[in-house]
């Protein structure tokens, strides 16, 4: 059974420019790494270049369209509920090894809550929410399988505990979340796949 798969990465911010920003009425707007493929993160959990590309291939989509949202936490959901929605991720792509994007701060509730605690100091980051299932590879990390399904990258507090963005403690029948798609992006992922195949 697919689980709800977390991770983590600081976001680096100036808190002034974000303070002058939101005085100026003008947009926040973020960049940095989103997510790195090939590499051990803090959650001994590696996600392989070929998934990660095929999953921001789709994800791309989403960005094109203005429907790249993520929220404020992660919630327990495999889905992103529009009334907690805190930014927009407007561009994505790769530098080498990394997911690379910039993610701009909307002004809802859960916007503003996350430019407030930017403008005093706190210390964020961004953080993949997907669903899928891990195996251990002969090192003990727990490698990323092919049913990996990228729904957002969400904006969290930075975890006090090393692993604390492990929480798979729920199942997630893959086919559910899939059937929440809607028909283009099922066919968008079933038309990149058989081209990745070529």
């Amino acid at each position: 059974m697919a689980k709800v798969l977390r991770e983590f990465i600081t976001l680096n911010y100036d808190k002034s420019v974000v303070k002058e920003a939101t005085e100026r009425n003008l947009p926040v707007i973020l960049s940095g790494v989103l997510q790195r493929a090939d590499a051990k993160n803090q959650n001994n959990r590696i996600y392989p270049r070929p998934i990660l590309e095929r999953e921001i291939m789709n994800y791309q989509k989403a960005v094109a369209e203005g429907r790249a949202l993520g929220e404020c936490d992660h919630p327990d959901k495999s889905v992103v509920e529009l009334k907690n929605v805190s930014h927009i991720v407007r561009e994505i792509g790769w530098q080498n090894n990394d997911v690379v994007g910039k993610v701009e701060l909307l002004n809802t509730p859960n916007g503003n809550i996350l430019k407030s605690l930017m403008e005093s100091g706190v210390k964020l980051g961004i953080s993949s929410r997907g669903v899928g299932e891990v195996q251990q590879d002969d090192d003990g990390n727990d490698v990323v399988t092919e049913d990996f399904l990228l729904i957002c990258f969400d904006v969290v507090s930075e975890p006090s505990t090393h692993g604390a963005w492990l929480s798979e403690g729920k199942s997630v029948d893959i086919r559910d979340v899939v059937s929440h798609l809607n028909k283009r992006d099922r066919v968008n992922r079933l038309v990149n796949e058989i081209l990745s195949r070529k």
